[in-house]
């Protein structure tokens, strides 16, 4: 019943395992949480009307009554026999119409052998568990006639009550009056603990879909960035934007291919799950967006989802940063050989997200390609920039003129490098 992950020992404990095992029983492994929950919840109310059923037996009994004593002895007795077949048949659906007929029928039968609604101390009372279940195992539709079928047993008792009275069972005012009482309390406590089971796991179950729609939630977010997941959830459809004013960084692991094919596979991702774990934590702190890894390669970019005039400085204090955390990574026992080259250009994009299934939030775009070539035509550990972001930068970042280099599908660029920051 709890499941809060706190161990409760004592009483409680025991009670809550005790429950747990009574929701087992003839419960099967496709179950889902929703029918074992339904099941438990009668299960559960069988078990405890059986044991009260014992005050009854034992009092009519004790009054010499033993016609009146042998129908809540009945229901003891189907539902022990229920339970044996269920748990062996796991057939549920013969257990639950077994109970809510019994329910309807037995409590009728003791208030016509005792002699009606007074002499029996309203004894179909009990009958009114019966539709409250049926609401909690078949819905709201489903359980109307198990309602309807408690009015009319309330009329067919209420037209021979009359007669029924004048030959009652031999039991004394004060009796009748603390079976009332009785009859009102424990139907009262039967139908509150069922609701109060059904609503605890009802509960629960809310907590547990909760929980899951968070870890989902931060899945999404570990794809797409919040503005483009929220949008996505709201307005689906295709998502597709132009960017005029962006900026697209790079990151690659020199030599990674060579040194990764030495290397066992739990070496090879676990270097890479380092490495890229701290680019990941360096891009949220300049707010720039990751976009994705391929391979050994890291692309970002600053000024998207959401526009900022400071695009290109961001993307320029994360590509430092980054260098700098290879070399600490460097440091390390056998990863001496590690460093990262990267490339940056600034300028007009199209974003979108693409695929249905494992869908992408990715750029297309002239500046994605430079920045690319800017990556793979880099000296290793130097941060290469286009002429274009390299006077677009400013003073407080110290840039140098490396020259007209070839470029794949570009042809002659003139190109900088990015030593650091002066502020």
């Amino acid at each position: 019943m709890g499941g809060s992950g706190v161990a409760v020992r004592g009483p409680r404990a025991w009670a809550v395992r005790g429950l747990e095992r009574l929701a087992e029983i003839g419960a099967r492994p496709e179950d889902s949480h929703d029918e074992r929950l339904r099941r438990g919840t009668l299960v559960f109310l069988s078990v405890l009307i059986t044991v009260l059923s014992t005050i009854w037996v034992t009092t009519y009994f004790a009054y010499g009554d033993p016609v009146s004593a042998a129908i809540p002895g009945a229901y003891q007795v189907i539902t022990v026999v229920g339970l044996v077949v269920l748990a062996r048949t796991k057939r549920f659906g013969v257990f639950r119409s077994t109970q809510l007929a019994a329910f309807l029928v037995l409590p009728a039968l003791l208030q016509i052998s005792l002699g009606g609604f007074v002499a029996s101390s309203g004894m179909i009372l009990w009958a009114a568990v019966m539709p409250l279940a049926a609401l909690a195992l078949l819905g709201v539709r489903r359980s109307l006639p198990w309602l309807g079928a408690l009015l009319a047993v309330l009329v067919l008792l209420a037209l021979p009550d009359a007669r029924l009275a004048r030959s009652p069972a031999a039991l004394s005012t004060g009796f009748v009056v603390t079976f009332l009482v009785l009859n009102i309390a424990s139907v009262t406590v039967c139908a509150y603990v069922m609701l109060a089971y059904f609503v605890e796991q009802r509960d629960r179950a809310h907590r547990e879909l909760q929980a899951e729609r968070e870890r989902s939630e931060r899945l999404l977010l570990n794809v797409l960035p919040e503005p483009i997941a929220q949008r996505l959830k709201t307005r689906p459809g295709v998502i597709a934007e132009r960017h005029e004013a962006v900026s697209v960084l790079f990151a690659d692991i020199v030599g990674f291919t060579a040194h990764s094919a030495a290397m066992a596979a739990e070496q090879v991702v676990e270097l890479l799950d380092q490495v890229f774990t701290a680019f990941d934590r360096l891009a949220d702190a300049a707010g720039v967006e990751k976009i994705k890894t391929i391979g050994d390669a890291y692309m970002v970019v600053g000024g998207l989802p959401v526009p900022r005039p400071d695009h290109l400085a961001a993307v320029a204090r994360t590509a430092l940063a980054m260098r700098a955390e290879i070399a600490r990574i460097a440091a390390q026992p056998g990863c001496d050989w590690l460093a990262v080259r990267i490339g940056i250009d600034t300028g007009p994009v199209v974003a979108g997200v693409i695929g249905r299934r494992k869908f992408i939030y990715d750029l297309w775009g002239d500046t994605v390609n430079t920045a690319s070539r800017m990556e793979s035509h880099g000296p290793p550990g130097q941060i290469q920039l286009t002429h274009r972001a390299a006077i677009a930068l400013g003073p407080e970042f110290t840039v140098r003129r490396r020259g007209t280099i070839e470029v794949k599908g570009k042809g002659p660029m003139e190109t900088y490098l990015l030593d650091g920051a002066t502020g």
